[in-house]
């Protein structure tokens, strides 16, 4: 029986996804959390814990150094919520081309008894353009941009998109009429528009920031709801300064941008929908469900990617640095215990690798006497053993 404790409110949905073979806080040593948005950086991880699965995008509230060195892999639920956060910049898209939030905040305080002729002499205040025939520059095209571009296209925009890092499966769902560009330079220089989707890492903080904002044309709106940090809010307040830029929308405040005329701050709800924490929560169950009964890894943050069908009586995974010399240490403690390998596989991801090893014959004595040996390797942080039923 597998322990899973839950954080948040998770959709019943994502709870109803598990088996009978799993259990839910019923106990203090479990083997998986299925989170969204606590904050587990001040929480001592219990060794029990092999999985960290968040409903959801970001995983800035875990520890992954931590997690890592315990031997629990770090998931998240890609795509969960991308078709919420295309529509949100879609509306926002249509709400800053037509000025309709100035035009509701005017509404709002002229209510007096002569408002429609005052209302229709004011109203050329707010005239905005149509989307029709401008330009939409996407820096980020995963998840979220492949389908905010191909949204515009649909509303007859042009779109320039950038990402160094576009897979060949992602590549495939964005529309042929979405233009690439080799730098972000390129692309945002004669944008309308400018949305960034891409995740908060090392190399992407401050992704667009001075010299960025600098390649746009005048009075273009930008659009963050990818992460707070990626967006160099201090460049963005000198470029309004300067009247570079006509807007700025996120979905991440902080003080210095708060209650500034052409800011405007949402409370984090890109991916805010009944669907999007339903699908989220439905993907971190099945993720969990996976790895832990076959140990495969798709779409974990601090593990590589690896598959391997699961067709003999058992299977080793190991978790470990990506040190030299690994795979052969962990293949002699098998040797030395007499077992024959019909399936291996390792792969690396940065200073972390994973090995999986599947074997036909094996007895209890000499199951735990192999894990306790695997695990005396120094740069091992964990050894599982699973059966196929």
């Amino acid at each position: 029986m597998y322990q899973i404790k839950t954080y948040n409110a998770i959709a019943q949905a994502g709870l109803d996804a598990f088996t009978t073979d799993y259990q839910l806080n019923q106990s203090d040593e479990p083997d998986a959390y299925l989170i969204r948005s606590v904050d587990l950086h001040h929480q001592a991880l219990p060794k029990s814990l092999k999985v960290i699965a968040r409903a959801g995008a970001g995983v800035n509230n875990v520890p992954l150094e931590a997690a890592t060195a315990n031997g629990t892999a770090v998931f998240n639920t890609p795509g969960s919520n991308a078709n919420a956060v295309k529509e949100l910049i879609i509306a926002l898209l249509i709400i800053a081309s037509r000025n309709l939030m100035a035009a509701a905040n005017y509404s709002a305080q002229h209510t007096e008894a002569d408002v429609s002729q005052r209302t229709e002499h004011d109203k050329t205040k707010f005239n905005g353009t149509e989307l029709l025939g401008k330009t939409l520059a996407v820096i980020g095209l995963g998840h979220v941009g492949s389908l905010v571009a191909n949204a515009a296209l649909g509303l007859g925009m042009h779109v320039i998109g950038y990402d160094p890092y576009l897979s060949a499966d992602a590549a495939w769902n964005i529309a042929k009429q979405v233009q690439r560009a080799d730098s972000i330079e390129t692309a945002v220089k004669n944008a309308d528009y400018v949305t960034v989707h891409v995740p908060k890492e090392e190399d992407t903080l401050n992704l667009l920031g001075a010299p960025e904002l600098a390649a746009m044309q005048p009075q273009v709106q930008l659009f963050n709801y990818s992460r707070g940090g990626i967006v160099d809010n201090g460049a963005v307040l000198d470029a309004l300064k300067a009247g570079r830029l006509a807007h700025y929308y996120t979905d991440f405040g902080e003080p210095r941008i708060a209650n500034h005329a052409d800011i405007t701050v949402t409370p984090h709800i890109g991916g805010s929908t009944i669907e999007a924490e339903i699908n989220g929560a439905t993907q971190a169950a099945q993720t969990i469900m996976t790895y832990l009964e076959t140990g495969n890894v798709q779409y974990a943050i601090n593990l590589p990617t690896l598959n391997v069908p699961f067709n003999a009586a058992y299977r080793f995974t190991v978790i470990h640095q990506n040190v030299p010399n690994m795979v052969s240490q962990i293949t002699q403690k098998l040797a030395a215990a007499g077992l024959n390998i019909a399936t291996m596989a390792n792969a690396a991801k940065k200073q972390t690798a994973y090995t999986i090893i599947d074997v036909d014959d094996l007895d209890h004595e000499s199951s735990q006497q192999l894990i306790d040996a695997l695990n005396k390797i120094p740069a091992v942080n964990r050894v599982r053993l699973l059966i196929n039923h």
